[in-house]
């Protein structure tokens, strides 16, 4: 019976920017996979595979998509011998935090104790294991990990933490630059936070255990990053190790729609004059494909969010003929004009309050900007407010697209017969 289950289970809920980077990656490597969501699971369709695999996003929130019912499915799939991968928030998801399904014996370190902000390439001090094989380099990508706190002997540390690289980040400040001219003490006390990131070093990064039958790895390193080759053959190597296994399926281009093409085109323009707007003002600017780095005191990776998001749905329908409900893009674009204007008065008012003083995401001593904050994200540090209702919009829009491109890339291409 085992052999006739299929490749992996792509967990699609709550994943937004962290969803679409990992895709693209898997796609990119030929890696076989199923998108599903949250509802699929409940109603046992892990039965179907081999594998569950689990992108970065807010893990508390996947665990609120998934409900009682589906954590104990997940329980369920890898007690009787399933694999389940998490990377980042679907690490966290796995762990026995709030809302965790508690797969392994792990808790996440306070924030008050963790090195909260960190982003970029640090080195890793990896120990011998099957993802490894064909390594050239132990340098990866972390962007905002959380950390573990292992209370079982028998979990394995694949990799611990080593040095931050001088091209990443804590928070908005260079680490070599920082490092060259003074160092964290200061910066620290300011920020009233950790940021020092040698306060990483031999702190577990990517672990491993079981849960009854089921294998279970944990990374809190993106090996989904882009154009990153190094973190592609470990990706390629937990597949194979996991039992995901490799096809080289890859889907066929199917050419260009002008069905809501004009109608994302217009989306994709007014999301990408606000990245503008804030590179303009000096308030981010692009790290890679997929991510920016902002200053402290705005919601940067929200912004970005919703562009990449957005843009995806563009290319789904310009490269691959995509349709989607013109009902569905107007009511994006009804909420989306009003959100960006909204956001560029935040951003310019933000913009001034640094020049006053520190500010963060979440405090400010500025009626006005208390205000807007509310209204676009809620007092939430997840997700809530304006930009919550549209994400879900988007998100869920996008989730149809792909299974539509899922779909016809197991249909024949006739015009190749």
């Amino acid at each position: 019976m085992k052999n006739q289950l299929k490749k992996a289970a792509f967990l699609w809920d709550e994943s937004f920017l962290w969803g679409i980077m990992a895709y693209k990656a898997l796609k990119g490597l030929g890696l076989p996979f199923d998108l599903i969501r949250a509802e699929d699971i409940k109603r046992g369709e892990l039965d179907k595979y081999e594998m569950l695999f689990v992108p970065g996003g807010w893990a508390s929130n996947k665990g609120k998509a998934l409900g009682e019912a589906g954590r104990r499915a997940i329980q369920d799939f890898t007690a009787g011998g399933g694999s389940y991968l998490g990377f980042c928030g679907g690490a966290g998801l796995a762990t026995k935090a709030e809302g965790g399904i508690g797969l392994l014996n792990v808790k996440r370190r306070p924030t008050k104790e963790r090195v909260p902000s960190f982003s970029g390439r640090i080195e890793l001090n990896i120990n011998e294991h099957p993802i490894w094989v064909n390594q050239d380099s132990n340098i990866f990508h972390a962007w905002w990990p959380s950390q573990f706190v292992l209370e079982d002997k028998e979990i394995k540390v694949l990799a611990a933490y080593g040095k931050a690289l001088p091209d990443s980040f804590s928070s908005d400040l260079n680490v070599g630059d920082t490092e060259a001219n003074g160092g964290w003490k200061e910066h620290e006390a300011l920020y009233q936070i950790n940021l020092d990131p040698a306060r990483l070093i031999g702190e577990p990064a990517i672990i491993e255990g079981s849960y009854a039958k089921g294998k279970v790895i944990l990374s809190l390193v993106h090996f989904d990053t882009p154009d990153d080759m190094n973190g592609a053959a470990v990706l390629k190597n937990l597949w194979t190790y996991l039992g995901g296994s490799q096809d080289n399926a890859e889907g066929r281009s199917r050419g260009s729609s002008e069905v809501n093409s004009k109608l994302t085109a217009e989306l994709e323009r007014a999301i990408t004059q606000l990245i503008i707007f804030g590179e303009r003002n000096f308030l981010w600017f692009r790290r890679n494909p997929m991510l920016l780095q902002w200053r402290r005191g705005v919601r940067g990776l929200e912004y970005n969010t919703l562009y990449i998001m957005i843009g995806e749905i563009q290319r789904q329908i310009m490269q691959y003929g995509a349709q989607v409900a013109d009902n569905d893009l107007n009511k994006i674009r009804g909420m989306l004009v009003p959100f960006i204007e909204k956001a560029q008065k935040l951003l310019l008012l933000e913009r001034q309050a640094m020049q006053k003083g520190h500010i963060t995401y979440e405090k400010c001593d500025d009626d006005r900007i208390k205000e807007i904050r509310l209204e676009l994200f809620s007092d939430s540090k997840s997700h809530g407010g304006m930009f919550k209702d549209i994400i879900d919009k988007v998100d869920n829009l996008l989730f149809l697209l792909l299974k539509q491109e899922e779909r016809k890339s197991l249909q024949p291409d006739i015009k190749q017969i």
